[in-house]
């Protein structure tokens, strides 16, 4: 009798066993140093879970020729992370036993070729005694040979000194917005990041988005926009209902957009500099969702792109968690026509349609990315891929952000259901 239930439960645990086995997937592929164009030897891999604080499944290191392996136990989502000169790199965990190609960079404190792109204020709503205000930067880095910047001080920024900082988030060009923490940097209102500025991919940079709340109780306050770096444009939008003021020699214009917003523009401006403008009276940028919510909310901090609780005593060690929360506006996102990502915060949630840079900013596009028409891909089925891999992006950003929590069970049902129609008719056309 025991010889059978020792039979019985050996064969119960070889089967056990099997099965896990036939879970595990190989993951195998080249980490390249794009700055030397050789194999990044020695680096650091990990294959790291999003849904457990970024922590580490697996780990190994480049041989001489920049190849890993690495075994990723189960189906469920993961990453890939290389680290190179301290600077983490990932891409999503291939499937079907496609490559695990990982492009790194060099790394420096400084740069040349990184600059400031377009600095965009956007007065989201006077209302309540407050403003609410969301202001975004984009970054280009365009080095050649292409390198990282990347140090305590990747990037600085000058606030005004009353603002109280709600959400704070950064994308690098080719990943997920990720909420980041920023460091005091000086005086009262001064802050840097710790963040790498990889270099573009294509025509996308980093980003750089804060929303913050002022004191607004006499219905009218007059900003100060210090500048650390040079910048070739700089940005106000706000409400048709309220006035703007140019003051102190400032060089800012009327750039007429759209006839439901003001918008303003100072080229050219430089490091050092203070424009100086006035905004007064009462008023809110134009909402497709009524419902959505607006003003800065505080996510979960991120510093130097990593996950705080999984750093590993590694700066600059991973990832946030993924912040792009599903809106009833999906149907709307350019990624899924042009196969890029969208950044859209729950003080953002509202859509301006125009292809120009400063309204792109205020829905949470890509500015520099809806300058440019999307040029149609050269074939049907590169068409179709570019649409099938953003969508599996999105599907998931959407678990993820389910399991941690971060969105209402009414709010992923609807999500998920948009996505998934979207999802099958791009396969009915493969």
């Amino acid at each position: 009798m025991r010889s059978i239930e020792f039979a019985l439960s050996a064969v119960s645990l070889s089967m056990l066993l099997t099965g896990i086995a036939a879970q595990a997937a190989q993951i195998t592929g080249t980490v390249t140093d794009k700055t030397t164009g050789k194999p990044a030897a020695g680096d650091a891999v990990e294959l790291v879970d999003p849904q457990a604080g970024m922590g580490a499944m697996a780990q190994t290191a480049t041989d001489a020729r920049g190849h890993y392996s690495l075994n990723k136990p189960g189906n469920g989502p993961a990453l890939v992370r290389a680290i190179h000169q301290g600077a983490p790199y990932f891409i999503a965990a291939p499937e079907g036993g496609a490559p695990g190609d990982i492009a790194v960079y060099d790394v420096a404190a400084k740069v040349d070729g990184v600059e400031l792109d377009e600095d965009v204020t956007a007065i989201v709503d006077s209302t309540n005694g407050q403003l609410q205000v969301v202001e975004r930067y984009s970054i280009h880095n365009s080095s050649a040979p292409p390198k990282t910047q990347w140090s305590p001080r990747s990037f600085s920024i000058v606030l005004p000194a009353d603002a109280v900082v709600g959400g704070v988030t950064a994308q690098r060009p080719s990943g997920l917005p990720t909420s980041l923490k920023m460091d005091p940097d000086g005086p009262k209102g001064h802050y840097a990041f710790n963040f790498p500025i990889q270099p573009d991919a294509g025509e996308k940079g980093t980003m750089f988005q804060i929303e913050y709340e002022l004191p607004y109780s006499a219905g009218k306050y007059t900003f100060h926009h210090q500048l650390t770096v040079p910048a070739r444009a700089v940005w106000v939008v706000l409400p048709k209902s309220m006035n703007f003021a140019s003051g102190g020699g400032a060089a800012f214009q009327s750039a007429p957009q759209d006839p439901g917003f003001q918008t303003f523009m100072s080229r050219n401006a430089l490091p050092g500099s203070v424009l100086e403008f006035t905004v007064s009276g009462a008023g809110a940028l134009p909402r497709e969702d009524q419902g959505a919510q607006s003003g800065p909310q505080a996510g979960a901090q991120d510093n130097g792109g990593q996950d705080a609780s999984a750093n590993n005593g590694r700066p600059g060690g991973g990832i946030g968690n993924p912040i792009d929360t599903p809106d009833p506006l999906s149907k709307y996102k350019w990624w899924i026509l042009g196969g890029m990502s969208l950044l859209l915060t729950a003080s953002a949630a509202f859509l301006l349609r125009r292809p120009v840079p400063a309204a792109a900013f205020v829905a949470g596009a890509d500015p520099v990315q809806t300058v440019q028409p999307v040029a149609p891909p050269a074939t049907g089925a590169a068409q179709g891929a570019t649409l099938l891999d953003a969508l599996k992006d999105e599907l998931f950003a959407l678990e993820t952000e389910r399991i941690s929590g971060k969105l209402a069970p009414a709010e992923y049902e609807k999500a998920k259901a948009a996505l998934e129609t979207v999802l099958k008719r791009a396969l009915n056309r493969k």
